[in-house]
């Protein structure tokens, strides 16, 4: 066979093994140019940007949901710099695999130090610590540089000697207008998607961009799998709706073990501490359409009561009590309403943390001082030895006084003036705080009078 002969035999082997792989993977951009999103880091003087273009990349770990382009932004930093490259998954492979690289690397800076090598592994949250430790000698003195793609947080996945010699990027979601450009990109310029003769009105288009959730990869995906479902007629394949929903199976809205989890839940008791009932209920919708536990819900929520609405409403806590064990006997669907009812009554409650606080204080003292004595008038005395030895003597039974109340010392004599309950000017807290001040203020200066 002609060297001729050869090469086309070669190239139509390459098109026949293209037209195999998936579109998000024809699609994927080569250049800095062609990458979509990420414009906080790859704009125009960006650090990224300026990073990249210039050819000396370090050791780093990109941060970030499925489908914004970590593998892609990795495999251009290599192009751009001219580096050679390895990539792995951390989900197949083990420290065999990593030592190899290594002593790759070390070989080919030894033939040609100049030429920079690039680690890349994919889920490096998945290596555990003695795999992480085996990369921190290499990365420290420069024999390869590393990009770690990760979509759990580092700051708790990525061992600290590692994270300490990397920088950490967070890639954000793609926007609707970014989803729509890589769409729009994969219908004009891939081999084979214009030769279907795609047809999808503006609804359907953002139906894709919707269900995507910024992943450019479900979205193209889900663009590829509709153009194959679609009936052709007269030349065309018609898109539409319900083959879009079809294509896009739903999803988890976040991994249950995950950062969006903690995210979630997070965003959720913020609103109910910042009196949104009406953003409570969107992320109590989130959550449990991503098939969280309800019970994990109606737990946070009898936390909260106490720890943010407290005094100012004290059925906050009943309502949220009550909430958690109507939860446990009903279950999903209807728990729902269930969560929804107690959200909207906590996120509307007015808001106290002075219990919280208060607790928090005294356990403060509790660790910083000594095991203070309990003073004797406070004490005990069911025998004969124990008040002939003080204890109980000089207590002031409070019944006996006017108003149910006398001014006492209860705490140790070290910590007698100190306060620590606070109650605000809120709710019924209000009331409390006013019943205290005449008790407790007033009182004892008419005490100190006498």
């Amino acid at each position: 066979m002609s060297s001729e002969n050869l090469d086309l035999f070669q190239s139509g082997k390459k098109k026949e093994a293209d037209s195999f792989r998936p579109l998000a993977e024809r699609m994927r951009p080569k250049t800095l140019e062609a990458f979509t999103g990420q414009k906080h880091l790859l704009g125009s003087g960006k650090v990224l940007q300026t990073m990249i273009q210039s050819g000396t990349p370090t050791s780093m770990i990109f941060w970030g949901p499925p489908g914004v382009g970590k593998t892609t932004l990795a495999k251009i930093i290599a192009n751009e710099s001219q580096a050679d490259f390895f990539a792995i998954s951390a989900v197949t492979s083990g420290l065999a695999d990593v030592r190899k690289i290594l002593s790759q690397a070390k070989q080919k800076r030894k033939i040609n130090p100049k030429k920079k090598t690039l680690f890349f592994i994919d889920e490096i949250h998945r290596f555990n610590k003695a795999q992480q430790d085996a990369l921190l000698h290499a990365v420290e003195d420069g024999t390869l540089i590393l990009i770690g793609a990760t979509t759990e947080n580092p700051s708790f996945e990525v061992i600290s000697p590692l994270l300490s010699r990397c920088r950490v990027y967070q890639l954000n979601p793609l926007t609707g207008e970014e989803i729509q450009s890589v769409l729009k990109r994969a219908l004009q310029e891939d081999e084979q998607l214009p030769s279907l003769n795609l047809i999808l009105n503006e609804k359907v288009m953002q139906s894709i961009i919707h269900l995507s959730e910024g992943d450019a990869r479900i979205a193209l995906n889900a663009l590829e799998l509709c153009g194959q479902l679609a009936p052709e007629k007269n030349g065309k394949r018609i898109i539409t709706l319900e083959l879009v929903k079809e294509a896009v199976q739903k999803k988890a809205l976040y991994d249950k073990k995950g950062d969006y989890h903690y995210d979630t839940i997070s965003a959720f008791i913020k609103s109910l501490r910042g009196s949104d009932p009406d953003a409570a209920v969107y992320w109590l919708a989130r959550m449990l359409s991503a098939g969280e536990d309800p019970l994990f819900i109606a737990r946070r929520m009898v936390i909260l009561a106490s720890e943010d609405v407290g005094n100012a409403d004290p059925m906050g806590l009943i309502v949220a009590n009550a909430a958690f064990q109507s939860v446990h006997t009903v279950g999903m669907p209807e728990a729902r309403i269930i969560l929804s009812q107690a959200a909207t009554y906590l996120a509307s409650a007015p808001k106290s943390n002075a219990s919280y606080m208060a607790i928090e204080e005294a356990l403060g003292d509790v660790e910083k001082t000594s095991s203070e004595p309990v003073p004797l008038h406070l004490r005990n005395a069911p025998t004969g030895l124990m008040k002939a030895m003080g204890h109980a003597e000089g207590y002031l039974y409070a019944h006996h006084y006017e108003g149910g109340f006398v001014v006492q010392d209860y705490l140790p004599p070290d910590l007698k003036d100190k306060i620590y309950y606070k109650p605000k000017s809120i709710g019924l807290e209000k009331t409390i705080k006013k019943r205290l001040e005449m008790w407790w203020v007033k009182k004892r200066a008419e005490k100190r009078k006498k």
